[in-house]
């Protein structure tokens, strides 16, 4: 695996700003550090590079954040259903069309921040989203396991229920972790991973974990309004990036 040198600053420069935003925020690391990955590899090498970071970093925010989780019933049945629809999204990649499925979800997320645009007192409350919680998990499961991106649809669920930047943090974590937990496996399972790409990871691990303070310190400073909208900001980015460039 021999990449150009350029390419693989651009792509610690990428990674240590996902660790920065993902401080802040909680979530967007792959956003700026699978494409700045793909630069000096490629786009599947990237996502399972980045799969290894994905974990470790999740695991210390949700115990960073521990004192702020939802309720179990949320939580677990966001995350446990998230993990199956993995499952299944893997198993559906070769049947499924990713560039049409791209243009579907970014096209749901533009609706979506168009009308948090219109009535930005809007919230999904704690009951509704806890009976949500099942189907929009396996849903994110499975466009994690099609296309390799879940957020469109976890961010804008989660960012619905306007949670403080604390307890956001802890809830996407958690649901990231299911995720990842059974990526890696899988991943490995299929003979994608290998001890080469593993120890990239970790590189790449111990760049946002070196730049994940900054951001956690950025994000302290964030009112909660303008946590709010910072999100709305990445939803938008994800959505442009699709239809730019789909999967």
């Amino acid at each position: 695996m021999v990449a150009d040198p350029t390419a693989l600053a651009l792509a610690a420069l990428g990674v240590a700003l996902g660790g920065v935003l993902k401080g802040a925020t909680g979530a967007g690391a792959p956003v700026i550090g699978v494409p700045m990955l793909a630069l000096a590899f490629d786009v599947p090498t990237a996502v399972v590079i980045f799969s290894v970071p994905n974990l470790f970093s999740n695991i210390w925010q949700v115990w960073a954040y521990r004192a702020h989780h939802l309720p179990r019933a949320f939580t677990w049945s966001f995350a446990l259903s998230g993990l199956a629809g993995t499952i299944v999204g893997t198993f559906l990649l070769v049947g499924l069309s990713p560039r049409i499925l791209s243009y579907v979800i970014a096209s749901v997320v533009f609706l979506y921040v168009g009308f948090r645009l219109m009535h930005p007192q809007w919230q999904l409350g704690l009951k509704a989203a806890t009976r949500a919680a099942a189907p929009v998990g396996l849903v994110s499961g499975v466009l994690q396991g099609a296309i390799g991106i879940s957020a469109p649809v976890s961010i804008s669920f989660l960012n619905a229920m306007r949670l403080e930047r604390p307890v956001f943090i802890a809830t996407v974590s958690a649901f990231f972790i299911a995720m990842a937990g059974v990526q890696i496996p899988m991943v490995v399972g299929f003979g994608l991973m290998n001890w080469e790409l593993a120890l990239v990871g970790l590189s790449a691990l111990v760049l946002i974990f070196a730049a994940m303070p900054l951001g956690s310190a950025l994000g302290r400073r964030l009112p909660r309004k303008a946590f709010d909208w910072l999100l709305l900001v990445v939803l938008t980015v994800i959505a442009t990036g699709l239809l730019i460039s789909p999967p």
